[in-house]
């Protein structure tokens, strides 16, 4: 089956080269730019003691050559809209798409493009980055993706992509409720981008000062009660899971959003907070730490904007 992983950043550059190595057949779709810098350093994965280089099979939207079997859309939100125009040309009547991508917003998205018995749901979870160079850094072993039918069970096809993906070098899964996988990932990563946003610093640093002791759990509180109002409650030790890690004494753990924020970047401020925020308006539950942090990255984007 043929693997088409759209952008070739810190999270489908990672799974993408995984793929590689392990003998599929993967095609990175790419911006110029990114094919630049790929084609001059290689894909090209550093940290936790280790080096790896691989040259990737590597194209550019005006450069795509037919239809795919899976396409891994492993892009920023803010750039979803742009990836969807991009990747059209490699969708046929029997891809799959299956999205690695914070929030729910973009599944609507690729819905109302594709279909949705096109369209799978995914969670990805990795500790990478991208440095100035372009290369990937990994920061921790964590390494997982999973996948599942947007309606919930599973399928013949699910079971075949599942086939495709397992034995790659990272943990994958299939989930029989792929929707409340990827809603609790949202809990987790909203309570993480909030808390760095709101404290301007990581989870230790918050937790260093009075009061930030319980600014994470009171956060994780809000988001899961958006969660659990939308039909999709997080289990009480997933809940404790979260709480202990955003209340870690010198932890120096940030979320991507937020290491966006800082270093003067475009943020997934709308995906994550911005649509969770209006969801929760919309089903009556008060968040006001979530609608601080809102306004926060929104003050930022406009400054970006001007």
């Amino acid at each position: 089956m043929k693997i088409l992983v759209v952008g070739a950043g810190a999270t489908g550059g990672y799974f993408g080269a995984q793929l590689q190595q392990a003998g599929r057949d993967v095609t990175f779709l790419v911006r110029p730019r990114r094919a630049d810098v790929l084609r001059e350093r290689g894909l090209r994965i550093t940290g936790l003691g280790a080096e790896t280089v691989l040259a990737p099979r590597l194209l550019t939207a005006a450069q795509l050559d037919g239809h795919y079997d899976v396409v891994l859309v492993s892009v920023k939100a803010t750039a979803l809209p742009a990836a969807i125009d991009d990747v059209a040309a490699a969708v046929g009547p029997r891809t799959t798409l299956i999205p690695f991508l914070n929030g729910m917003a973009h599944m609507d998205a690729l819905n109302e493009r594709f279909g949705v018995d096109a369209v799978l749901g995914g969670v990805v979870r990795v500790l990478t980055t991208l440095d100035a160079a372009g290369d990937i850094v990994r920061l921790g072993t964590l390494a997982e993706i999973v996948v599942g039918d947007q309606r919930g069970g599973t399928s013949q096809r699910v079971e075949q992509i599942g086939e495709l993906l397992a034995g790659a070098g990272f943990d994958f899964s299939i989930s029989p409720d792929i929707r409340r996988a990827m809603w609790h990932k949202w809990v987790f990563i909203s309570t993480l981008g909030a808390l760095n946003t709101l404290a301007r610093g990581s989870v230790g640093d918050a937790v260093a000062v009075p009061g930030g002791d319980h600014l994470g759990s009171q956060i994780a509180a809000e988001v899961a009660a958006v969660a659990a109002a939308a039909g999709y409650p997080v289990p009480q030790p997933a809940l404790d899971a979260v709480r202990a890690f955003v209340t870690r004494p010198g932890s120096a753990d940030t979320a991507s959003l937020y290491r966006d924020l800082i270093g003067g970047q475009p943020t997934e401020a709308e995906q994550i907070f911005g649509d969770l925020t209006a969801r929760a308006r919309a089903l009556g539950v008060p968040t006001p730490l979530l609608d601080a942090t809102t306004v926060a990255l929104r003050v930022h984007e406009q400054r970006l904007r001007d």
